[in-house]
C-alpha cells in the first residue's frame, strides 16, 4: 500500500467499521489539507493562530517578519545609542562639579597697598550648608514651599507638573511645577529663557542630578546656591546678613521668612521691602499647615522675625580703579565660596593727591583723566572722570582719544633707533607738494632745526618729514613693541601727529616702557611678580642701547624743560612731552620723574574743541602739582633758562596764551607757577609783598636762583 495504510478493520464495513482516515505523506505538504475543517482536531483550535485571522493575524505577521526584526534591532540600538551621547553631553556641559561653585561670581575686596580697603564688588556668598546640621524647622520651611514631594520624586514631578498646568490654565496664580532638582539644574547650568527647549535640558539635567547624587546633595547644593536678594546666595550668607546668625541657629519664624524669599528675591528682600517679607511669611506659614510640619496653633504663635543686619558695609561697589581691576582680580581668583581679600596697587596717599588736583582744577564742563604708574607698570593712581557717581565711564581706560603730539616721542624714538641722533637736523620748511600738507599752529618756520629742537618745539611739519623718513612701518612697529593696540593706519602721515585714537592707559604704558628701558610694559593692578628664569630667557623684554635710551630722554627733558612743557618743569630731573589734537578737542601731557610714570587727558565727551586748553597749560600744571606732592617737593619751581639762539615757541597750538611766562611791568617781574605768584622788583633794594600777604606786613620776596648747570648741560 502505497504510504503505508491501516488494517482491514480500518476499513468501512469491516469490523469495527472505522472511518478510512485517508493517505499520508512522508514528507510535509506544501498543500492545504481539505479535510482539516471537518477533521474534529481542529474543531476548538482559534482561526488565525494566536491572534486569529484578519487584523490580528496580519500585525503578528508584522511583527514576526524579518524586517521587523531587522529594523527594531537597529531603533533599540540607536536610542541606546542617544542615551550614551545624553550622558556625555550631560557629562560635558553639566558636570556635577560645577554644582559646587557658585552661581555668581564671590565677592571680592580690593584693598589699597596699605591694607586699606577700598571696594568690594561681587555676590555675597558663604560656605555650604550641611543638611545633618540643620534644624528640622529650617529644612521643613524650604520643603513646605519649594517642593514637598522632594523625597519621593526622581527629579520631575508629574503631579506637580500637572497641578500647575491646570492652575495655569484655569486662571489661577503663575505657577511652574518645577521641583528643588529642576531649580538647580537651571540655574546652575542653563540661562533664564523662557522656552521648551530649556525646560527639556532642565529635566534631563533634573534626571541626571538624581542619579548620581543622594536627596540630601540636591538639597544642600540648592540651599547654597539659591539667591535670597540684597546681592546675596546662599542660606548661609543670607542668615547672617538679614538676621546676623549661623543658619544652624536660625529660629523658626527667621526660616520662614528666608524661605518665602525665594519666590521673587529682590521684591520680598526684607532689607528693603519688610512688609511684603512678612505678608510672603504667612503664605509659608500656611504651607507648613497644609505640610503637617506644623499645627495651626503653632502657626498662629509665630511672629515676623526682626532683623539684624548689623554686618552692611558702606564701602563702594565700584570705582574707577575697583572697576578696572576687578577684572585682573578675578582671573587671579579661584572658584569657591569664600569671601576673599585682594591687595592692589594702588596707593592711597597718591590716589588722594590725584583726586585732589583733578578737583581743583578749572576744567569746567570738561572731563579729566589721570593714570599713575611705575616704570613696570604697577598702577599707583587713576581718575577716570571728575564724578564717579554721575558717570562710571572710565575715560583713562574705555575712551580712545587721540594722543596728539605726545604720539610724536614714538615717530622719534623710533628715529633714534634707526641711527639719527638729537643734533641731526630736520626741515622746518612748510609743505608745498603731495595731497597731505601739515602746518604749524603758528604758522612759524624755519630751514631747518635740530631734531632735539623741533621735539621741544613741537614741530608739525619736522614730526611728519620725519615719520617719512623712517617709516609708516617702522614707526608702527616701535608703537606695537611699546604695547599699543590700538588700530593704527599704514601708509597715513597724520599718524606723526596723533591721529590714531587710544586710551590713556596704553599711551602712558607706552612712556613706562621708555622710562624704564623694558618694553612693553603691561599695566596691572597687582604687584608684579618677578620674572622667572625660563622669561628671562626666552621671553624677555626689549630695550634699546643706553645711548639711543640717553638721547631720547635727552629729547623729552628739553621739551619739559625749554619747550612746550614748562609749565611741567620740576626742580629735580623730569622728562615728559605735551599733545594738543586739532581744535583743541584732546590735550594731554604725559611724562616721568623718579620711579612715576603719570599721563593726564583733558577733553569733552562729546569731542567738541576746549576753550583755551591745550596740553602745555592745564595739564602740564596738574602733573607737575600732582608730582610735587606725590615726591614730597614744596619748593619754588626753578628759573627757566632760554636760548637766545632759538627761542622756543610751541608750534602745535594755536597761541602760547596758556603757557605763563615772566611778565615784566614798571620795573617789576611778575612770575606765575604751580606753589603761587611771586613779584620781584627790579632794584634789590626794594621789596615787594606776596599778594597774599597783608598790606603792613611786607616781607622780602626770595632771590632769583641761579641757572644750574644740569639743566641746560644734557648728557651725550
Amino acid at each position: 500500500m502505497a504510504g503505508g495504510g491501516s488494517r482491514d478493520d480500518d476499513w468501512p464495513g469491516r469490523g469495527g467499521g472505522r472511518r478510512h482516515r485517508g493517505y499520508y505523506a512522508t514528507h510535509e505538504s506544501m498543500v492545504d489539507d481539505p479535510w482539516e475543517d471537518d477533521d474534529p482536531d481542529f474543531a476548538d483550535r482559534p482561526r488565525g493562530r494566536i491572534f486569529g485571522d484578519g487584523i490580528g493575524r496580519t500585525a503578528y505577521s508584522a511583527l514576526t517578519a524579518y524586517e521587523t526584526r531587522f529594523w527594531g534591532v537597529r531603533v533599540l540600538a540607536g536610542f541606546a545609542l542617544l542615551l550614551i551621547l545624553i550622558v556625555i553631553w550631560l557629562a560635558i556641559t553639566a558636570p556635577l562639579s560645577k554644582s559646587l561653585e557658585p552661581i555668581a561670581p564671590p565677592q571680592i575686596t580690593l584693598l589699597a597697598a596699605d591694607g586699606t580697603p577700598i571696594a568690594r564688588n561681587g555676590a555675597v556668598y558663604d560656605e555650604p550648608v550641611d543638611i545633618d546640621r540643620l534644624p528640622d524647622h529650617v529644612v521643613e520651611a524650604f520643603l513646605a514651599t519649594e517642593d514637598r514631594r522632594f523625597y519621593s520624586h526622581w527629579g520631575v514631578d508629574p503631579r506637580g507638573l500637572a497641578r500647575a498646568t491646570i492652575n495655569n490654565w484655569s486662571g489661577g496664580p503663575t505657577q511652574g511645577g518645577s521641583t528643588i532638582t529642576q531649580q538647580l539644574a537651571k540655574f546652575t547650568f542653563l540661562t533664564p529663557e523662557q522656552s521648551l527647549s530649556r525646560k527639556a535640558r532642565e529635566m534631563l539635567i533634573a534626571f541626571w542630578l538624581e542619579g548620581w547624587l543622594t536627596k540630601d546633595e540636591i538639597l544642600e547644593r540648592y540651599l547654597s546656591n539659591a539667591y535670597f536678594g540684597d546681592n546675596t546666595y546662599g542660606l548661609r550668607a543670607a542668615s547672617l546678613h538679614y538676621f546676623y546668625r549661623q543658619p544652624e541657629k536660625l529660629e523658626p519664624n527667621q526660616a520662614a521668612m528666608l524661605a518665602g524669599l525665594l519666590k521673587a528675591p529682590s521684591a520680598y528682600a526684607p532689607s528693603q521691602h519688610y512688609d511684603r517679607a512678612a505678608q510672603r511669611m504667612q503664605a509659608v506659614k500656611a504651607s507648613l499647615v497644609s505640610a503637617g510640619f506644623l499645627s495651626r496653633g503653632e502657626a498662629d504663635r509665630m511672629r515676623p522675625p526682626a532683623l539684624d543686619m548689623r554686618l552692611t558695609n558702606d564701602l563702594p561697589t565700584g570705582t574707577y580703579f575697583a572697576d578696572w581691576a576687578l577684572a585682573e582680580a578675578r582671573d587671579r581668583t579661584s572658584p569657591g565660596y569664600a569671601l576673599q581679600a585682594m591687595t592692589t596697587t594702588l596707593d592711597a596717599r597718591l590716589q588722594t593727591i590725584a583726586r585732589d588736583v583733578i578737583g581743583g582744577a578749572p576744567l569746567g564742563d570738561a572731563q579729566a583723566a589721570l593714570v599713575a604708574m611705575r616704570r613696570n607698570g604697577e598702577v599707583v593712581a587713576m581718575i577716570g572722570g571728575k564724578d564717579y557717581s554721575t558717570s562710571a565711564f572710565n575715560r583713562a581706560t574705555q575712551a580712545r582719544r587721540q594722543p596728539g603730539s605726545t604720539f610724536k616721542t614714538i615717530v622719534y624714538f623710533a628715529a633714534l633707533k634707526e641711527g639719527f641722533g638729537p643734533e641731526d637736523p630736520v626741515s622746518n620748511r612748510p609743505f608745498t607738494e603731495g595731497s597731505y600738507r601739515p602746518e604749524n599752529y603758528d604758522e612759524k618756520y624755519s630751514d631747518f632745526l635740530t631734531l632735539e629742537q623741533a621735539f621741544a618745539r613741537s614741530s608739525n611739519v619736522a614730526a611728519v618729514r620725519m615719520f617719512n623718513e623712517v617709516g609708516s612701518a617702522q614707526v608702527i612697529d616701535v608703537a606695537r613693541d611699546l604695547g599699543i593696540t590700538s588700530p593704527i593706519t599704514r601708509g597715513d602721515p597724520s599718524v606723526a601727529l596723533g591721529t590714531a585714537g587710544m586710551s590713556l592707559m596704553e599711551l602712558t604704558a607706552a612712556y613706562a616702557g621708555i622710562a624704564g628701558n623694558s618694553y612693553p610694559v603691561e599695566p596691572t593692578a597687582f604687584l608684579r611678580e618677578p620674572r622667572g628664569l625660563w622669561d628671562s630667557l626666552f621671553n624677555a623684554p626689549r630695550s634699546v642701547s643706553s645711548s639711543t635710551h640717553r638721547d631720547m630722554e635727552r629729547l623729552l627733558r628739553t621739551a619739559i624743560n625749554e619747550g612746550t612743557g614748562r609749565n611741567a618743569q620740576l626742580p629735580g630731573l623730569n622728562f615728559g612731552k605735551t599733545g594738543t589734537t586739532q581744535n583743541n578737542r584732546d590735550a594731554l601731557f604725559v611724562g616721568y620723574a623718579g620711579d612715576l610714570v603719570v599721563g593726564v587727558w583733558i577733553g569733552n565727551d562729546d569731542n567738541s574743541p576746549l576753550e583755551g586748553v591745550t596740553g602745555g597749560g592745564l595739564p602740564a600744571r596738574i602733573w607737575k602739582s600732582f608730582m610735587l606732592r606725590a615726591q614730597g617737593i614744596r619748593t619754588e619751581a626753578p628759573s627757566r633758562r632760554q636760548d637766545p639762539t632759538a627761542p622756543v615757541q610751541p608750534l602745535d597750538v594755536p597761541d602760547a596764551s596758556d603757557i605763563p611766562a615772566p611778565v615784566e611791568e614798571e620795573g617789576s617781574e611778575i612770575t606765575t607757577d604751580a606753589s603761587g605768584i611771586t613779584i620781584r622788583e627790579e632794584s634789590p633794594d626794594r621789596e615787594a609783598p606776596p599778594l597774599d600777604a597783608p598790606p603792613d606786613a611786607p616781607r622780602a620776596a626770595p632771590p632769583l636762583p641761579a641757572a644750574r648747570e644740569e639743566d641746560g648741560a644734557l648728557p651725550n
